[in-house]
């Protein structure tokens, strides 16, 4: 599903215009990607939990010459899914 298709999507729940529903789109994901950005957690109730992780420096692999690569440490941004979002995908 696209961007496009979600907002559409949220028209079609919300009843909102085609232009609230897209602004406040924008709005949830700015809101999201700050806090994560802050490194807090965002937790939704029953569908999941959105959190920075850290990942540490380790050494990989050169897949064309095979060579040893150090790769730095790094922040990633990881979700956990709620029970009730698992229930619904799992039917």
């Amino acid at each position: 599903m696209t961007k496009t298709e979600f907002v559409d999507k949220v028209v079609a729940e919300s009843g909102l215009s085609k232009k609230q529903s897209d602004e406040a789109v924008k709005a949830v994901l700015k809101v999201l990607t700050d806090a994560m950005a802050a490194g807090d957690k965002v937790s939704f109730p029953g569908f999941g939990s959105f959190e920075v992780r850290e990942r540490a420096a380790r050494e990989g692999k050169n897949p064309r010459t095979g060579e040893s690569v150090q790769i730095a440490a790094c922040k990633v941004p990881a979700f956990k899914a709620g029970k009730s979002l698992k229930d619904a995908v799992n039917g």
